[in-house]
Protein backbone atom coordinates (compact mmCIF):
# COMPACT_ATOMS: atom_id res chain seq x y z
CA UNK A 1 0.00 0.00 0.00
CA UNK A 2 0.90 3.51 -0.96
CA UNK A 3 2.06 5.72 2.21
CA UNK A 4 -0.12 8.88 1.17
CA UNK A 5 -3.20 6.79 2.00
CA UNK A 6 -4.66 5.00 5.38
CA UNK A 7 -5.20 0.98 5.37
CA UNK A 8 -8.35 0.07 4.08
CA UNK A 9 -10.65 -3.14 5.09
CA UNK A 10 -13.56 -3.96 2.87
CA UNK A 11 -16.59 -5.68 4.78
CA UNK A 12 -19.25 -7.23 2.16
CA UNK A 13 -22.80 -6.93 3.04
CA UNK A 14 -24.25 -8.70 0.08
CA UNK A 15 -25.85 -11.65 2.04
CA UNK A 16 -27.18 -9.82 4.38
CA UNK A 17 -27.56 -5.83 3.63
CA UNK A 18 -27.91 -7.14 -0.12
CA UNK A 19 -30.57 -9.90 0.32
CA UNK A 20 -32.31 -8.07 2.94
CA UNK A 21 -34.04 -6.19 0.25
CA UNK A 22 -34.52 -8.92 -2.28
CA UNK A 23 -37.29 -11.58 -3.46
CA UNK A 24 -37.56 -13.63 -0.20
CA UNK A 25 -38.10 -16.69 -2.63
CA UNK A 26 -34.60 -16.77 -3.83
CA UNK A 27 -33.75 -20.76 -3.10
CA UNK A 28 -31.49 -21.53 -0.24
CA UNK A 29 -29.78 -23.64 -2.87
CA UNK A 30 -28.51 -20.13 -5.25
CA UNK A 31 -28.07 -18.39 -1.83
CA UNK A 32 -25.47 -20.95 -0.62
CA UNK A 33 -23.71 -20.93 -4.45
CA UNK A 34 -23.20 -17.21 -3.89
CA UNK A 35 -21.70 -17.09 -0.41
CA UNK A 36 -19.30 -19.86 -1.43
CA UNK A 37 -18.59 -17.99 -4.50
CA UNK A 38 -17.64 -15.07 -2.24
CA UNK A 39 -15.57 -17.03 0.16
CA UNK A 40 -13.28 -17.57 -2.77
CA UNK A 41 -13.43 -14.15 -3.90
CA UNK A 42 -10.03 -12.93 -1.67
CA UNK A 43 -12.42 -11.03 0.62
CA UNK A 44 -11.95 -11.03 3.87
CA UNK A 45 -14.60 -10.01 5.84
CA UNK A 46 -18.49 -11.58 4.82
CA UNK A 47 -21.28 -10.33 6.44
CA UNK A 48 -23.75 -13.61 6.10
CA UNK A 49 -27.00 -12.75 7.25
CA UNK A 50 -29.22 -11.40 10.38
CA UNK A 51 -30.68 -13.14 13.06
CA UNK A 52 -33.81 -11.09 12.91
CA UNK A 53 -37.68 -11.85 12.98
CA UNK A 54 -38.49 -13.60 9.74
CA UNK A 55 -42.02 -12.09 10.41
CA UNK A 56 -40.90 -8.37 9.10
CA UNK A 57 -37.30 -9.92 7.25
CA UNK A 58 -38.53 -13.16 6.12
CA UNK A 59 -35.16 -12.63 3.26
CA UNK A 60 -33.24 -13.87 6.69
CA UNK A 61 -35.99 -16.39 7.80
CA UNK A 62 -33.03 -19.60 6.21
CA UNK A 63 -30.10 -17.97 7.70
CA UNK A 64 -29.18 -21.30 10.02
CA UNK A 65 -29.61 -23.84 6.73
CA UNK A 66 -27.24 -21.22 5.03
CA UNK A 67 -24.98 -21.53 7.67
CA UNK A 68 -25.45 -25.28 8.07
CA UNK A 69 -24.94 -26.07 4.26
CA UNK A 70 -22.00 -23.18 3.34
CA UNK A 71 -17.99 -23.69 3.03
CA UNK A 72 -15.99 -21.92 5.24
CA UNK A 73 -12.46 -20.89 4.03
CA UNK A 74 -10.15 -20.53 6.22
CA UNK A 75 -9.05 -16.66 6.64
CA UNK A 76 -11.96 -15.21 6.14
CA UNK A 77 -14.17 -14.07 8.72
CA UNK A 78 -17.73 -14.40 8.93
CA UNK A 79 -20.20 -12.18 10.96
CA UNK A 80 -23.90 -12.20 11.45
CA UNK A 81 -26.32 -9.13 12.58
CA UNK A 82 -28.09 -9.74 16.18
CA UNK A 83 -30.41 -6.71 17.49
CA UNK A 84 -31.34 -8.92 20.62
CA UNK A 85 -30.34 -11.35 22.63
CA UNK A 86 -32.50 -13.35 21.04
CA UNK A 87 -30.99 -13.57 17.79
CA UNK A 88 -27.57 -13.91 19.80
CA UNK A 89 -28.87 -17.15 21.34
CA UNK A 90 -29.57 -18.08 17.53
CA UNK A 91 -26.37 -17.32 16.25
CA UNK A 92 -24.19 -18.73 19.16
CA UNK A 93 -25.10 -22.39 17.45
CA UNK A 94 -22.77 -20.88 14.29
CA UNK A 95 -19.81 -19.37 16.44
CA UNK A 96 -17.22 -20.65 15.02
CA UNK A 97 -17.89 -20.37 12.22
CA UNK A 98 -18.83 -16.88 12.77
CA UNK A 99 -17.03 -14.60 15.00
CA UNK A 100 -18.59 -11.86 17.24
CA UNK A 101 -18.11 -8.76 17.36
CA UNK A 102 -17.94 -8.01 21.60
CA UNK A 103 -16.38 -4.59 21.14
CA UNK A 104 -18.49 -2.42 23.44
CA UNK A 105 -20.64 0.94 21.31
CA UNK A 106 -22.92 3.61 21.92
CA UNK A 107 -25.72 3.84 19.32
CA UNK A 108 -27.78 6.84 18.16
CA UNK A 109 -29.61 7.94 15.17
CA UNK A 110 -29.53 12.24 14.00
CA UNK A 111 -33.30 11.10 12.35
CA UNK A 112 -35.90 10.19 14.86
CA UNK A 113 -38.38 9.16 12.46
CA UNK A 114 -35.87 6.64 10.98
CA UNK A 115 -34.72 5.08 13.87
CA UNK A 116 -38.42 5.05 14.72
CA UNK A 117 -39.21 2.73 11.07
CA UNK A 118 -35.84 0.93 11.83
CA UNK A 119 -35.87 -0.66 15.49
CA UNK A 120 -39.36 0.78 16.90
CA UNK A 121 -37.33 2.71 19.11
CA UNK A 122 -36.89 6.55 19.51
CA UNK A 123 -33.53 8.80 19.71
CA UNK A 124 -34.94 9.27 23.28
CA UNK A 125 -34.61 5.07 24.26
CA UNK A 126 -30.98 5.13 22.28
CA UNK A 127 -29.95 7.63 24.40
CA UNK A 128 -30.82 6.38 27.75
CA UNK A 129 -29.84 2.89 27.08
CA UNK A 130 -26.24 4.28 27.08
CA UNK A 131 -25.04 4.16 30.88
CA UNK A 132 -25.97 0.61 31.07
CA UNK A 133 -23.92 -0.14 28.19
CA UNK A 134 -21.14 1.99 29.59
CA UNK A 135 -21.16 0.51 32.99
CA UNK A 136 -21.38 -3.07 31.80
CA UNK A 137 -18.21 -2.17 29.73
CA UNK A 138 -16.31 -1.21 32.07
CA UNK A 139 -17.50 -3.66 34.44
CA UNK A 140 -15.88 -5.96 32.06
CA UNK A 141 -12.53 -4.33 31.68
CA UNK A 142 -13.11 -2.50 28.49
CA UNK A 143 -10.21 -0.26 27.52
CA UNK A 144 -11.38 0.85 24.10
CA UNK A 145 -14.79 1.32 22.45
CA UNK A 146 -16.77 2.57 19.13
CA UNK A 147 -19.66 5.23 18.55
CA UNK A 148 -22.05 4.51 15.69
CA UNK A 149 -24.17 7.40 14.29
CA UNK A 150 -27.17 6.49 11.65
CA UNK A 151 -28.41 9.03 9.49
CA UNK A 152 -26.53 11.64 10.26
CA UNK A 153 -25.93 12.81 6.62
CA UNK A 154 -29.71 13.76 6.36
CA UNK A 155 -33.11 12.01 6.22
CA UNK A 156 -36.26 11.22 3.86
CA UNK A 157 -38.75 12.13 6.87
CA UNK A 158 -36.99 15.74 8.22
CA UNK A 159 -34.79 16.70 5.83
CA UNK A 160 -31.21 18.21 6.20
CA UNK A 161 -29.19 17.20 9.38
CA UNK A 162 -27.77 20.18 10.42
CA UNK A 163 -23.45 18.92 10.81
CA UNK A 164 -23.43 20.50 14.24
CA UNK A 165 -26.03 18.36 15.05
CA UNK A 166 -24.23 15.07 14.58
CA UNK A 167 -21.29 16.12 15.66
CA UNK A 168 -22.79 17.08 19.30
CA UNK A 169 -24.46 13.72 18.56
CA UNK A 170 -20.60 12.21 18.80
CA UNK A 171 -19.60 14.28 21.37
CA UNK A 172 -22.17 13.39 23.93
CA UNK A 173 -21.32 9.50 23.14
CA UNK A 174 -17.64 9.63 23.48
CA UNK A 175 -18.08 11.94 26.77
CA UNK A 176 -19.80 9.61 28.08
CA UNK A 177 -16.83 6.54 27.38
CA UNK A 178 -14.19 9.17 28.40
CA UNK A 179 -15.86 10.02 31.83
CA UNK A 180 -15.96 6.12 32.46
CA UNK A 181 -11.76 5.58 31.40
CA UNK A 182 -12.70 4.30 27.93
CA UNK A 183 -10.96 5.17 24.85
CA UNK A 184 -13.34 5.54 21.71
CA UNK A 185 -11.01 4.51 18.62
CA UNK A 186 -13.33 3.98 15.88
CA UNK A 187 -15.78 6.07 14.75
CA UNK A 188 -19.46 4.40 12.86
CA UNK A 189 -21.28 7.06 10.23
CA UNK A 190 -24.18 5.25 8.40
CA UNK A 191 -26.16 6.93 5.68
CA UNK A 192 -29.55 4.55 5.31
CA UNK A 193 -31.07 7.47 3.57
CA UNK A 194 -28.41 8.45 0.79
CA UNK A 195 -27.72 11.50 1.76
CA UNK A 196 -23.97 11.44 1.05
CA UNK A 197 -21.67 13.58 -1.08
CA UNK A 198 -18.59 14.01 -0.83
CA UNK A 199 -18.07 17.06 0.76
CA UNK A 200 -20.38 15.98 3.40
CA UNK A 201 -18.33 12.83 3.71
CA UNK A 202 -14.58 14.43 4.14
CA UNK A 203 -16.28 17.17 6.03
CA UNK A 204 -17.34 14.46 8.64
CA UNK A 205 -13.99 12.42 8.92
CA UNK A 206 -11.74 15.80 8.91
CA UNK A 207 -13.51 17.01 12.11
CA UNK A 208 -13.45 14.21 13.76
CA UNK A 209 -10.21 12.93 13.64
CA UNK A 210 -8.97 16.56 14.55
CA UNK A 211 -11.03 16.77 17.21
CA UNK A 212 -11.05 13.05 18.48
CA UNK A 213 -6.55 12.41 17.84
CA UNK A 214 -7.46 8.88 19.77
CA UNK A 215 -10.00 8.22 16.98
CA UNK A 216 -7.94 5.70 14.50
CA UNK A 217 -10.60 3.71 12.46
CA UNK A 218 -13.84 5.23 10.70
CA UNK A 219 -16.13 3.22 9.72
CA UNK A 220 -18.15 4.20 6.48
CA UNK A 221 -21.54 2.67 5.62
CA UNK A 222 -23.35 4.40 2.75
CA UNK A 223 -26.37 3.75 0.80
CA UNK A 224 -26.23 4.79 -2.91
CA UNK A 225 -29.58 6.15 -3.80
CA UNK A 226 -27.92 9.09 -5.54
CA UNK A 227 -25.07 7.66 -6.81
CA UNK A 228 -22.63 9.30 -4.63
CA UNK A 229 -21.20 6.68 -2.25
CA UNK A 230 -18.34 5.70 -4.05
CA UNK A 231 -16.98 8.96 -4.33
CA UNK A 232 -17.95 9.61 -0.55
CA UNK A 233 -15.92 7.21 0.10
CA UNK A 234 -13.24 8.24 -1.92
CA UNK A 235 -13.46 11.48 -0.03
CA UNK A 236 -13.01 9.81 3.02
CA UNK A 237 -9.94 8.18 2.08
CA UNK A 238 -8.27 10.65 0.81
CA UNK A 239 -8.70 13.18 4.04
CA UNK A 240 -7.51 10.31 5.96
CA UNK A 241 -3.68 10.37 6.98
CA UNK A 242 -1.77 6.74 6.50
CA UNK A 243 -1.79 5.85 10.37
CA UNK A 244 -5.39 5.65 10.59
CA UNK A 245 -7.98 3.12 8.84
CA UNK A 246 -10.82 2.82 6.84
CA UNK A 247 -13.56 0.55 6.76
CA UNK A 248 -16.12 0.30 3.82
CA UNK A 249 -19.17 -1.26 3.55
CA UNK A 250 -19.82 -2.78 -0.03
CA UNK A 251 -21.98 -5.55 -1.94
CA UNK A 252 -21.27 -7.00 -5.39
CA UNK A 253 -23.48 -5.38 -7.82
CA UNK A 254 -23.80 -2.63 -5.33
CA UNK A 255 -26.86 -4.12 -4.38
CA UNK A 256 -28.32 -3.50 -0.84
CA UNK A 257 -30.89 -1.91 0.90
CA UNK A 258 -33.27 -1.11 4.14
CA UNK A 259 -37.18 -1.63 3.95
CA UNK A 260 -37.78 1.78 6.02
CA UNK A 261 -36.01 3.90 4.78
CA UNK A 262 -38.49 4.90 1.51
CA UNK A 263 -36.45 3.96 -1.57
CA UNK A 264 -36.30 -0.54 -1.52
CA UNK A 265 -34.09 -1.83 -3.80
CA UNK A 266 -33.19 1.49 -5.93
CA UNK A 267 -31.10 2.57 -2.30
CA UNK A 268 -28.00 0.45 -3.45
CA UNK A 269 -24.51 0.41 -2.09
CA UNK A 270 -20.87 0.74 -2.90
CA UNK A 271 -20.25 -2.39 -5.78
CA UNK A 272 -17.99 -4.50 -3.91
CA UNK A 273 -16.21 -4.86 -7.51
CA UNK A 274 -15.90 -1.07 -8.58
CA UNK A 275 -14.59 -0.52 -4.99
CA UNK A 276 -12.02 -3.27 -5.30
CA UNK A 277 -10.81 -1.50 -9.01
CA UNK A 278 -10.44 1.54 -7.84
CA UNK A 279 -8.52 0.47 -4.77
CA UNK A 280 -6.08 -1.42 -6.85
CA UNK A 281 -5.49 0.84 -9.76
CA UNK A 282 -4.93 3.39 -6.94
CA UNK A 283 -1.91 1.12 -5.71
CA UNK A 284 -3.84 -0.27 -2.90
CA UNK A 285 -3.64 -3.91 -3.04
CA UNK A 286 -6.95 -5.36 -1.76
CA UNK A 287 -5.80 -8.84 -2.17
CA UNK A 288 -8.78 -9.99 -4.12
CA UNK A 289 -9.23 -11.96 -7.34
CA UNK A 290 -10.68 -9.32 -9.25
CA UNK A 291 -11.62 -12.17 -11.89
CA UNK A 292 -13.54 -13.77 -9.05
CA UNK A 293 -15.47 -11.29 -8.09
CA UNK A 294 -16.54 -10.52 -11.02
CA UNK A 295 -17.91 -14.25 -11.72
CA UNK A 296 -19.56 -13.88 -8.12
CA UNK A 297 -21.27 -10.46 -9.14
CA UNK A 298 -22.57 -11.95 -12.47
CA UNK A 299 -23.61 -14.85 -10.36
CA UNK A 300 -25.79 -12.78 -8.13
CA UNK A 301 -26.84 -10.86 -11.02
CA UNK A 302 -28.55 -14.32 -12.40
CA UNK A 303 -29.74 -15.44 -8.96
CA UNK A 304 -31.60 -11.91 -8.74
CA UNK A 305 -32.61 -12.03 -12.72
CA UNK A 306 -31.63 -8.37 -13.71
CA UNK A 307 -28.78 -6.64 -14.85
CA UNK A 308 -27.18 -4.67 -11.17
CA UNK A 309 -25.39 -1.40 -10.53
CA UNK A 310 -22.04 -2.74 -10.99
CA UNK A 311 -19.51 -1.51 -13.77
CA UNK A 312 -16.55 -3.14 -13.61
CA UNK A 313 -18.60 -6.85 -14.67
CA UNK A 314 -19.70 -4.83 -17.76
CA UNK A 315 -16.29 -3.85 -18.74
CA UNK A 316 -13.95 -5.54 -17.28
CA UNK A 317 -11.12 -4.50 -15.49
CA UNK A 318 -8.40 -2.25 -17.21
CA UNK A 319 -6.83 -4.32 -20.21
CA UNK A 320 -3.42 -4.74 -19.64
CA UNK A 321 -0.66 -7.50 -20.38
CA UNK A 322 -2.15 -10.06 -22.82
CA UNK A 323 -5.54 -8.72 -22.28
CA UNK A 324 -5.33 -6.11 -24.32
CA UNK A 325 -7.92 -5.76 -27.13
CA UNK A 326 -7.36 -7.21 -30.33
CA UNK A 327 -6.49 -4.30 -32.50
CA UNK A 328 -9.28 -5.36 -35.10
CA UNK A 329 -12.05 -5.51 -32.90
CA UNK A 330 -14.94 -4.80 -34.62
CA UNK A 331 -17.79 -2.22 -33.59
CA UNK A 332 -18.77 -3.16 -29.96
CA UNK A 333 -22.37 -1.80 -29.34
CA UNK A 334 -24.35 -3.94 -26.80
CA UNK A 335 -23.51 -5.16 -23.53
CA UNK A 336 -23.06 -9.44 -24.53
CA UNK A 337 -20.66 -7.95 -27.02
CA UNK A 338 -18.73 -5.94 -24.68
CA UNK A 339 -18.64 -9.18 -22.48
CA UNK A 340 -15.81 -9.98 -24.69
CA UNK A 341 -12.88 -9.96 -21.95
CA UNK A 342 -14.43 -12.75 -20.42
CA UNK A 343 -16.40 -14.80 -23.31
CA UNK A 344 -14.62 -14.35 -26.19
CA UNK A 345 -14.48 -13.52 -29.32
CA UNK A 346 -17.46 -15.62 -30.40
CA UNK A 347 -19.82 -12.72 -28.28
CA UNK A 348 -19.27 -10.30 -31.30
CA UNK A 349 -19.05 -12.81 -33.89
CA UNK A 350 -21.62 -10.67 -36.27
CA UNK A 351 -20.63 -7.20 -35.32
CA UNK A 352 -19.64 -4.98 -38.36
CA UNK A 353 -15.56 -4.04 -39.11
CA UNK A 354 -14.90 -1.34 -40.73
CA UNK A 355 -11.00 -1.72 -41.07
CA UNK A 356 -9.93 -2.03 -44.62
CA UNK A 357 -6.86 -3.47 -43.42
CA UNK A 358 -5.15 -4.94 -40.32
CA UNK A 359 -4.25 -2.48 -37.92
CA UNK A 360 -0.66 -1.86 -36.82
CA UNK A 361 0.79 0.29 -34.09
CA UNK A 362 4.46 1.04 -32.78
CA UNK A 363 3.07 1.42 -29.05
CA UNK A 364 1.77 -1.76 -29.60
CA UNK A 365 4.70 -3.18 -30.52
CA UNK A 366 6.43 -1.80 -27.53
CA UNK A 367 3.70 -2.63 -24.88
CA UNK A 368 3.56 -6.43 -25.57
CA UNK A 369 7.42 -6.62 -25.68
CA UNK A 370 7.58 -4.75 -22.73
CA UNK A 371 4.75 -5.63 -20.78
CA UNK A 372 3.39 -2.57 -21.06
CA UNK A 373 3.63 1.40 -22.68
CA UNK A 374 4.93 2.14 -19.25
CA UNK A 375 7.54 -0.20 -19.23
CA UNK A 376 8.94 1.16 -22.37
CA UNK A 377 10.93 4.21 -22.96
CA UNK A 378 7.92 5.59 -25.48
CA UNK A 379 10.20 8.78 -26.19
CA UNK A 380 12.21 7.12 -28.43
CA UNK A 381 9.31 6.02 -30.31
CA UNK A 382 9.35 8.02 -34.10
CA UNK A 383 7.18 10.77 -34.46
Amino acid sequence: MTAQFPAVRIVDETMREGMQIEDARIPLARKVELLNALSGTGLRHLVVGSFVSPRWVPQMADVEQLLERFTPVPGVEYTALVLNDKGAQRRSRFTPPLTVDDRPRLTVHACDVFVRRNTNRSQAQEIAAWPAVVAAARERGARTATVRLGAGFGSNWVGDIPFEYGMDLLARMIGAWEAAGITVDTVWLGDPMGWNTPLRTERFVTEILRRWPTVRTIHLHLHDQRGAALVSAWAALRAMPPDTTLVLDAAVGGIGGCPYCGNGRVTGMIATEDLVDLLEESGIHAGVDRDRLIDAALLAAGILGRELHGRTPLAGPRPRGNRLYPMDLPFIETAAQASHFRCGPDVYAAARAPWAEPITSVQRDLAEQHGSLAAADVRRVPR
